[in-house]
């Protein structure tokens, strides 16, 4: 994971946010993936995915959350991505 990524989680009820900050390799795609399936477990039914906080994201980091999280087998969850990279990682 790059040495500065960090995630900052916030639910509300049922709405989570995650913050993300630093730099976006594909060891922080991984920990986001990890913590994304670890909240998803409490069917959330919307979850907001921050990137005001990324300072860099990487096309490898990028390419390892695109192939990796199954975003549409979460049918009950509505997933919305905000800030400049947010498009990047909606795919």
């Amino acid at each position: 994971m790059a040495s500065n990524f960090r995630i900052e989680a916030r639910r509300n009820r049922d709405h989570l946010h995650l913050k993300l900050r630093g730099d976006f390799d594909g060891t922080s795609a991984y920990e986001l993936i990890y913590k994304l399936e670890k909240h998803l477990k409490d069917s959330p039914s919307k979850v907001t995915i921050h990137t005001w906080g990324l300072r860099k994201i990487y096309a490898f980091g990028l390419a390892v959350f695109q192939c990796n999280f199954p975003i549409t087998q979460f049918h009950s969850t509505d997933f919305i991505f905000t800030g400049p990279y947010g498009e990047k990682l909606a795919f």
